[in-house]
């Protein structure tokens, strides 16, 4: 029985809408950021102390990149416990480096550097842009902000099959460094400074000089909008959703769970999970850590063995999305482990600990779907294949919570533009919110 869908906005439409409104991670956190504001979440300073109370709604960010958000349940956290949702911000593409002007033979370029395991031919002959945050000085003072460019900005040309027929024998064979740089203009177009200089001059209504540009994290994007795809609109066309799709999910369901939960609700999203996680923002980093200690401890009438004594009685969800069966190369995946598109969430499973799912947290999970008629796919790689990896295993490793990984079935996954099911967009939603909503998850004591 497919789960019944709650009142309000359709959900795939709203997924692609927030897709397109972040190009990046900093943009991501940013359409977190006003989501979690308009459902009354109010933002907390790290630097400063926090004071809480029962039913208090909360988020952080880190590093403009990452987001901790939680409502403190009825009952205190070392009695209640963490429901935490994770997921990541970040996705592969293509990033300037620090010095990017260049070109040759008449062409202005930007060289980049490949972010994360990129499809690389995929970002070739696409409409790209750039956005991403720069650091300038603005009255003497140096700011950080978000910026896009919204347009056709770049391009990547595929060489003509005329100039390199070996491709049909050979395959194509790509140099990031010498093949992957895109053209932004004539030999007299403007450089990076330029371009960034008249896009601040009109939303900011800033004239700075070209000194006044200090540093910038600017990433290509395709400017495609995301849309439904197929003959019945059964699919979801649209660049990033490993992972905003996930992120995407967590947030709607933890804005649409129900009242008076006595467990304290936790959706953590982090940057730098495509290269490993080992940032000051990434899972590997303190922030969940940190955020959780802050909540146990802030708390009137706080135990001082708050914390352990909470995470004892937690549950980590690690959502991140999962390979659909592709039916052109269906021999990739194990016989028995082919999630399909539209069937729903995937629990999976590695014995070696790319997946956090153990018995117990993948029972957990299987049972809360089974009651609120979700259905519910398996993936375990082949054998003879290297499995990916998710924030699941960095982040129970980190706060020691036992965790489970499950993620929606997509195609092309690392592409510039992926593809993934319309119809398992409201399931995950719904998987996620049940688990926020269950107060008795206790697992592994």
């Amino acid at each position: 029985m497919r789960c019944m869908q709650r009142p309000g906005p359709d959900p795939v439409r709203d997924l692609l809408g927030f897709i397109d409104r972040s190009p990046t991670p900093y943009h991501a956190v940013e359409a977190v950021r006003r989501r979690l504001e308009a459902a009354g979440f109010h933002r907390l300073d790290e630097a400063e102390p926090w004071s809480l109370e029962a039913g208090a709604r909360h988020y952080t960010v880190r590093g403009q990149g990452s987001l901790l958000a939680f409502e403190v349940g009825t009952l205190p956290p070392e009695e209640g416990g963490f429901r935490i949702v994770g997921a990541h911000t970040d996705s592969p593409n293509l990033r300037l480096k620090p010095r990017p002007d260049g070109g040759q033979h008449g062409y202005r370029q930007f060289a980049v550097e490949p972010y994360g395991a990129v499809l690389l031919h995929t970002w070739f002959d696409r409409d790209l842009s750039l956005a991403g945050r720069v650091t300038v000085r603005i009255e003497g003072r140096p700011r950080v902000v978000l910026v896009d460019f919204e347009r056709p900005l770049l391009r990547i040309p595929n060489l003509a099959i005329h100039l390199q027929r070996e491709i049909r024998e050979q395959g194509l064979r790509l140099d990031p460094q010498q093949h992957a740089i895109p053209v932004h203009g004539l030999a007299e177009g403007p450089g990076l400074a330029e371009l960034v200089q008249a896009e601040l001059r009109v939303h900011l209504g800033v004239d700075l000089g070209e000194e006044d540009l200090l540093g910038f994290d600017l990433m290509a994007y395709d400017v495609q909008p995301a849309g439904r795809l197929g003959s019945r609109g059964e699919f979801v066309s649209a660049p990033r959703l490993d992972n905003l799709a996930s992120c995407h999910a967590a947030v709607s369901a933890l804005l649409s769970a129900g009242a008076g939960s006595a467990a304290t609700r936790v959706i953590a999203l982090f940057d730098h999970e495509e290269v490993g996680s080992r940032s000051a923002v990434g899972a590997a980093g303190s922030l969940l850590r940190d955020g959780l200690a802050r909540v146990a401890g802030a708390l009137k009438g706080v135990a001082a063995d708050a914390l352990p004594r909470a995470l004892a009685r937690s549950v980590l969800v690690s959502a991140d999305m999962a390979h659909a069966v592709h039916p052109n190369y269906a021999d990739r995946h194990d016989p028995g482990h082919r999630p399909v598109v539209g069937g729903g969430p995937v629990l999976k499973v590695n014995q070696n600990q790319a997946y956090a799912t153990d018995a117990t947290t993948g029972g957990l999970f299987a049972a809360l779907c089974r009651e609120r008629g979700i259905p519910l796919q398996h993936f375990a790689s082949r054998s003879d294949l290297a499995c990916g990896s998710t924030i699941g295993p960095i982040s129970a490793a980190r706060v020691g919570v036992p965790t489970v990984d499950v993620g929606s079935p997509m195609l092309a996954m690392h592409s510039c533009r992926e593809l993934a099911g319309a119809e398992d967009v409201e399931p995950m939603v719904a998987a996620l919110r049940a688990f926020l909503e269950t107060d008795d998850l206790v697992v592994g004591r």
